[in-house]
């Protein structure tokens, strides 16, 4: 049977959710957690790669196992899950799904946020990037309402990346303050690696007055990552939200 597995992590000492070698990743940890209460060799399919550093509010992953859990003995299991693992996972359910269903490719919609705050906060360190100095968050609005007339978006793809295409469909993109804290919301149903950083980080040359809007536009035709901006840190940076179609996967998570 194949199941899902909702969790969040803080993504601070983990190189990432992908297993690698001679690093500790989501991945390995969970898979190997999940093998020995199961009794069984499990292997985790997750959905998306997530870079070191960079946490997940709403993570899923997928398993396929011999066994029928039902709904006592999954929620024994994540309980026993939460019970083992570091503070910085937790497991929030695990449920069933259609055999076909898969957590990356039946994926419709990803959200990530971006966490800036403006004044040094020890409780913020790992889970926001510290800015000094004011912010034109009106500006860097109107680059964000640019960005999403494009679809093309090689100019924030890190170079070495192996996909096909470069296209990705954006919903959303804006930038909201409260206080002392800035944040970046992006929707899209797919994202290059180190698209999101790449985009904060030139829209922040935007806020900073670095950047025009013309100047925007001329490094998103360009379609070359060395004329857009530096990519800011993975600390602040968090997948937020991921959605599937209702005839998927349970309407549980297709919310």
């Amino acid at each position: 049977m194949r199941y899902f597995i909702l969790l969040s992590y803080d993504g601070t000492r983990y190189h990432g959710w992908q297993a690698q070698k001679n690093a500790i990743s989501i991945q390995k940890i969970l898979a190997d957690a999940l093998s020995m209460m199961l009794r069984e060799d499990i292997s985790l399919t997750g959905c998306g790669r997530t870079d070191s550093g960079v946490h997940a509010r709403e993570y899923y992953a997928h398993m396929d196992i011999e066994k029928d859990l039902g709904k006592i003995q999954a929620g024994k299991l994540v309980f026993k899950l939460n019970s083992y693992l570091g503070k910085d996972i937790a497991i929030q359910k695990i449920f069933p799904v259609k055999p076909d269903a898969h957590t990356r490719f039946s994926a419709i919609l990803r959200t990530y946020k971006y966490f800036i705050t403006l004044v040094k906060d020890p409780f913020l360190f790992n889970q926001s990037y510290y800015h000094f100095g004011p912010l034109d968050i009106d500006m860097m609005n109107r680059g964000a309402e640019l960005i999403m007339k494009y679809s093309d978006f090689t100019s924030f793809s890190k170079v070495d990346s192996d996909t096909k295409t470069k296209i990705c469909k954006l919903t959303e993109a804006r930038w909201e303050r409260s206080g002392d804290l800035v944040v970046f919301t992006i929707s899209a149903d797919r994202f290059l690696r180190n698209m999101v950083r790449a985009i904060v980080g030139t829209l922040l040359d935007l806020g900073t007055g670095k950047m025009s809007l013309r100047e925007l536009k001329l490094v998103i035709e360009a379609k070359n990552r060395s004329d857009a901006g530096d990519s800011v840190p993975a600390c602040g940076l968090f997948l937020y939200k991921v959605r599937y179609p209702e005839d998927i996967v349970s309407s549980e998570i297709a919310k």
